[in-house]
Order: C-alpha cells, then structure tokens, then sequence
C-alpha cells in the first residue's frame, strides 16, 4: 500500500526514544522529512543520526520541552524554518510519575497537567495556522490503552491522557471542514524504556521480580507478548497518511487485544 507519504513534513514530539522515536522512523522510511523535538539533547541527535542513516530521509531537529509554552512555540517554529512548512503533527509526551493517588501533591498534578495535557494543547494550537497555510494535514496524539481501562497505578496518565483523547474527538469535529484530521493512539505494552520502568515498580510493590512482573502482563495480552516499537510506528504512520483519509476522530488501541470493553 502506498501511504502516499513522501515529501511531506512531520513534527514529532518526544521522539529521541521510545514510541515517539518508533513513529519518527516509520516516517522516515515513508519518505517524510522530519523534525525530532525532546529535552534529553544527546539522545534526540543519536536520534536524528540513526535515522538518517538507517533511512535517507530529511531529518532535523531542535529542543522540546513539552511544559514549556516558549520551548513548544520555538521548537514548532524551527521546524517549519527548516523544511518550509508542516503536514502532520505528532503530540507526544513522556508519561508522568507512576503511583497510586493518595502519593500525590499538587505539585505532582499540575506537571501532568502542563506535560500531558497542556502541552498537547499548546502544540496543536501552535500548529494550526501551519497545517491550515497548507489546506489541510493530519495530527496524532499519543495517549494510553488506560484511556479505556484505568490503571491503578497510572493515576496522573489516567487522567490526563483521558483529557486529551477528548479534546481529540472535540477538535476532529471543529476542523474536518478544514480537511484536518485527529486521531489518538492508545498504546498498551508496547516494550519500551517507559514499560519496563513500569514492570520494575510493579515488581518491587508486588515482592517479585520483573520478570515474574513481565509474564504477568504478558498473560493478560491475547496475543501474548509486548508490542514492539516498529509495530506502533507503523500504525501511527498509517492513522497519519491518506490511506486514513476517511479516519477522523478515532481512537486506536494498540495493545494485542488486551483490551475488554468492545468500545
């Protein structure tokens, strides 16, 4: 299938690892020039080295902080200096603190808030004017399979990807007129850094040990096992090309049928 792809310009947000890096990568190898945004500076130009190499394509790359209006507004506008426009969005962020709700301050919730749902916020905001000048595009928010099955132990991501899987569906209406697309994407155990930090909390909690942790997990999942970063990729890539033309609003939950509600 040809996602038709090629030549086009992608944002993508906390891509210097992880599944932000996965959907970077698909991307590349479409053919999309892309633009990687992160804090950690070292990671996001190993980044940008690997996938340059691995695939040809147009890669650049500047600071992100996705708390940080300024950092967002600056990082946005570089990499429409570099490649002379934008044509899709990736907003993207890395998960907050695990924990249970009575560990967690003020403090705690407000930096959810400014990373995770804020930050979504800003970065669509600040892109709009950019996808419209080009009639049209497509954004994808990454959110959580706990959009649908809480976590526990994922109260503050609970909340605040819930949040953006709404504006999501509130925006896809606003601006299908304008053939701008929304989507989010729900992934569940897709084996990153991220889960497997998330194994090693259960673990200590549970007096286990995280591979005892891991099986555990992997015996909820119908197909058994994690997903893995290129599978995620590849499926964001899709949710953002014309292959999706007619997909707006959607949630995709990509988590092996771990899943149970039928919505």
């Amino acid at each position: 299938m040809d996602l038709k792809l090629e030549g086009k310009v992608a944002l993508v947000a906390g891509s210097s690892r992880g599944l932000g890096f996965g959907v970077a990568r698909a991307l590349a190898f479409e053919g999309v020039k892309v633009h990687l945004g992160a804090r950690d500076q070292k990671a996001l130009g190993k980044a940008a080295e690997l996938l340059r190499k691995e695939t040809g394509a147009g890669v650049s790359l500047s600071p992100l902080d996705a708390s940080s209006g300024d950092s967002i507004a600056d990082w946005i506008a570089r990499g429409v200096e570099v490649w002379g426009g934008l044509d899709l969005l990736v907003a993207n962020s890395g998960g907050p603190r695990a924990g249970v709700f009575e560990e967690f301050l003020d403090d705690d919730w407000q930096h959810a808030f400014e990373a995770n749902l804020l930050g979504t916020v800003r970065m669509i905001r600040m892109a709009l004017p950019h996808l419209r000048a080009r009639g049209g595009g497509a954004v994808l928010t990454i959110t959580s399979s706990t959009v649908k099955e809480p976590a526990e132990l994922l109260v503050l991501s609970n909340v605040m990807r819930s949040g953006v899987a709404s504006l999501v569906k509130t925006l896809a209406t606003r601006f299908a007129p304008e053939g701008i697309r929304f989507n989010t994407i729900l992934p569940g155990r897709i084996d990153t850094e991220r889960v497997r930090s998330l194994d090693a909390i259960r673990a200590e909690r549970e007096g286990v040990s995280v591979d005892e942790a891991r099986r555990k997990s992997e015996k909820a999942i119908p197909i058994g096992r994690y997903g893995t970063v290129d599978e995620f990729g590849r499926a964001a890539a899709f949710l953002l090309s014309d292959a999706a033309s007619y997909i707006t609003g959607s949630s995709l939950a990509l988590d092996g049928g771990a899943l149970r509600s039928a919505w």
